[in-house]
């Protein structure tokens, strides 16, 4: 019998980005090509934008609702961000890392420093937009929000372009099927990671064994 590995236990990467630098697109693409990945759905007091489906983008949530999950300690992390509340559900996250699972989360800095505080064996990548100028034109070009949001939008991303430096990994998304793949090699060289490996050496010599 050849020898085979599988994860002893599963492992979260919390992909964040400045509004506009394609995090959601990112995410989607890695789930299409990686039927393995599970994407940890945030809940939202902010609208629903065209196209968004409750339970598959966000779980879309009433300002009064999600202040009833606060106050159970539901969420493993939330934050206020452009005025909206934003959270992560806590059991779905600790439920799949428990099963081996790898968990996506698309959360905003804020967010992300919290996960890391509270489950330190996370990975944390930062999705860069490739120029300050390309990321004005993709919050322009994509007609969601209204000027002074977009404005708003772009000032909160200085701030959070100046944590990039925490993260554990950086990808310019300039490129999307290169984003893409330069995440995959990271899950890939986290997956392959001693500590997280089962190793059956059956049939392996007693060299091996030791």
């Amino acid at each position: 019998m050849s020898s085979r590995s599988r994860l002893t236990q599963g492992f979260a990467v919390i992909i964040s980005a400045p509004s506009g630098a394609g995090k959601s697109t990112v995410c989607r693409k890695l789930l299409q090509k990686d039927k393995d990945l599970r994407y940890s759905v945030s809940c939202t007091t902010r609208p629903p934008r065209p196209g968004e489906r409750d339970g598959r983008d966000y779980h879309f949530l009433t300002t009064e609702e999600f202040k009833r999950r606060i106050h159970r300690d539901e969420f493993l992390e939330w934050a206020m961000v452009h005025d909206h509340y934003y959270g992560t559900p806590k059991r779905f996250f600790d439920d799949r890392i428990a099963d081996g699972s790898v968990v996506i989360l698309a959360i905003d800095v804020q967010g992300a420093n919290t996960v890391r505080r509270k489950r330190p064996q996370t990975v944390t990548i930062f999705l860069m937009p490739p120029s300050w100028r390309s990321l004005r034109e993709r919050l322009l070009a994509r007609r969601k929000d209204s000027a002074d949001v977009v404005e708003r939008r772009l000032a909160n991303a200085r701030g959070e372009l100046s944590q990039a430096r925490y993260y554990d990994y950086l990808v310019v998304n300039d490129d999307l099927a290169q984003a893409v793949a330069h995440i995959e090699a990271v899950l890939t060289a986290e997956r392959l990671r001693v500590g997280r490996q089962e190793l059956s050496l059956d049939g392996l010599p007693d060299v091996v064994r030791r």
